[in-house]
């Protein structure tokens, strides 16, 4: 017979351990909470401290879409990154003083503040890749220093901020 302390050790380990499973997958598979590191490379519409929510699922169902805001991983010792998608697999990118081109015609980017920094010659995106820049051009490193980034590299696509509790909003 399980004593009244053990009883309620086995419920405790019951309920927690189904949350936990629950919780881990989640954060694995679905959705995961991310954090702007980086200084004003996304200005105005994400700061340095912004925590955004972000989600798994749709990038295995097809690939990231122009003008999302996606996290990228980097190899060891660099922090994520979150940037906008500003070219797709196949298309020829170019940025002048901060506008992008693609396939030579200029895009139409509302997002974007601050036009400048380097510019980056016509380059075809290959086929496993995006392209993706800040949207505070200037002050930004992004794929006109890195290259285009695979898409296997990309964690999430920012769907809104939750803190600091002024800011919640969807990330525009």
């Amino acid at each position: 017979m399980l004593s009244l302390a053990g009883a309620a050790l086995r419920e405790l380990i019951l309920t927690l351990l189904p949350a936990l499973v629950l919780v881990l997958f989640i954060n694995v598979y679905v959705a995961e909470a991310a954090l702007v590191e980086e200084g004003p490379s996304m200005q105005p519409n994400l700061y340095r401290g912004d925590r955004v929510m972000t989600e798994k699922v749709s990038y295995r169902l097809h690939e990231p879409q122009r003008g999302d805001v996606v996290v990228v991983s980097r190899p060891a010792g660099e922090k994520s990154l979150i940037k906008r998608v500003i070219g797709l697999p196949g298309e020829v990118i170019e940025v002048r003083d901060g506008h992008a081109l693609i396939d030579g015609l200029p895009l139409d980017e509302p997002y974007v503040t601050y036009f400048g920094g380097p510019s980056y010659p016509p380059t075809r995106i290959p086929e496993d890749c995006v392209f993706v820049m800040g949207d505070n051009r200037p002050n930004s490193r992004d794929s006109r220093h890195i290259g285009p980034v695979p898409i296997d590299t990309i964690r999430g696509h920012a769907l809104f901020i939750y803190w600091p509790l002024q800011r919640v909003q969807e990330v525009p």
